[in-house]
């Protein structure tokens, strides 16, 4: 039997209960755990008080709790043993003990460390207790080691991914993330939800929603998923019943306007702008103002929207950023040199910064600073390349 496959089929099968739970359909373990074991294939027993053996039989009997209790006493004898601390974290996950499926799977890992399944697993025990920045790390690794490549592993992983990006306050690329399932035409009540979290910037995960809070959430996803799957024109609708339902609903402006930037930035600018009128301290619609005017050559106008996000925030590197550019592109150089060095100390690798320092620099009479950040930028600039062509 090729253990290496049977691994990467049980992977399969423990996704798809995941994957069953996510979309609110019914399925007991025991059921899938069948379906498990005619995946991995029958274990020829030759000696009956061998535990591995016995494990396997109890495992295929669908009898959980002696399987779990074999397989610990596997792993207690014989610490070394990838397979029996696979099945016993696998089957623990199976039955809702994530932290000790967390800590089997974390000793296979040690004893198979490119075993992609394995960390995307690994990775859903973490999310369940709780320890989002390691779930949504060992869940990335899994899906770029090849756990995602059954389209079932691949619709959960991505939806725990979403969610984690979420809850983490990385709200952009969540929305990418969730892009997939726009795409897709993948879709149900709770996923909306999870769209309008990430959309109205909202770190919960869905089953912490207030459910006074599920319909607005809703309806901000839906308008999304609309715009996400390429219906702009449904979408357009959508946001704005969505804006006469709830006019005080902080973010959905700037939602819309985020989605519109790369193909309507007139469009983008206005709802920012519209945002502003609704959450005058918003200092994310503060930055997008300023970077959509900078985009328009406006950098007069873009000053006093990029001057009100650095003071509201002065550790937010993107309003550092279009601080900076507005200064230098409005003739104050000096200032928005500072501005550009302060980001610099909160993101050593900004490549705007350096290209943007490199041209200030250049302005100002620096020679040799302005070789050094030239020099740096083609070195971000091919590290980049090379990330996303490995």
């Amino acid at each position: 039997m090729n253990l290496n496959f049977c691994h990467k089929v049980a992977a399969t099968f423990l996704f798809w209960l995941k994957s069953i739970r996510f979309f609110n359909w019914a399925a007991p373990a025991i059921f899938v755990l069948a379906v498990l074991h005619g995946a991995t294939g029958q274990v020829v027993a030759h000696d009956p008080t061998d535990l591995m053996t016995q494990a396997a039989a109890a495992r295929e009997q669908n009898d959980l709790p002696e399987a779990i209790t074999l397989y610990s006493q596997v792993v207690e004898r014989t610490p070394n043993s990838p397979d029996a601390w696979w099945f016993l974290g696998s089957l623990q996950y199976a039955t809702g003990a994530y932290v000790p499926a967390r800590d089997a799977l974390s000793h296979y890992v040690e004893l198979t460390p490119k075993a992609g399944p394995a960390l995307a697993l690994r990775g859903l025990c973490e999310f369940e207790t709780g320890q989002f920045p390691e779930a949504l790390q060992d869940i990335q690794r899994g899906i770029s080691m090849g756990a995602a490549n059954q389209p079932r592993n691949e619709q959960i992983l991505r939806y725990h991914e979403a969610l984690l990006l979420t809850r983490l306050g990385n709200y952009d690329q969540a929305l990418k993330a969730y892009g997939y399932f726009a795409k897709n035409g993948i879709r149900n009540p709770d996923l909306m939800v999870a769209i309008g979290l990430a959309g109205l910037h909202t770190p919960l995960l869905p089953r912490d929603v207030a459910s006074d809070q599920k319909d607005m959430l809703s309806a901000a996803g839906e308008a999304a998923f609309a715009f996400l799957s390429g219906d702009e024109t449904s979408a357009a609708q959508r946001f704005e019943d969505f804006f006469h339902r709830f006019p005080q609903a902080t973010y959905a402006h700037f939602l819309y306007g985020y989605l519109l930037f790369a193909t309507d930035p007139n469009g983008a600018l206005a709802q920012f702008k519209q945002e502003l009128t609704v959450s005058p301290s918003n200092v994310d619609a503060g930055v997008m103002t300023a970077w959509a005017l900078l985009v328009q050559n406006r950098p007069a106008d873009a000053l006093p929207y990029a001057q009100m996000a650095v003071a509201k925030e002065p550790g937010n590197p993107a309003a550092q950023l279009v601080a900076g550019r507005s200064l230098l592109e409005t003739g104050d150089v000096n200032d928005g040199i500072e501005h550009l060095e302060e980001l610099l100390k909160m993101d050593p690798k900004n490549l705007d910064a350096h290209i943007a320092l490199a041209g200030a620099y250049s302005k100002s009479g620096r020679k040799d600073d302005a070789h050094r950040e030239r020099m740096l930028s083609l070195q971000l600039s091919n590290e980049s390349a090379e990330t996303v062509n490995p």
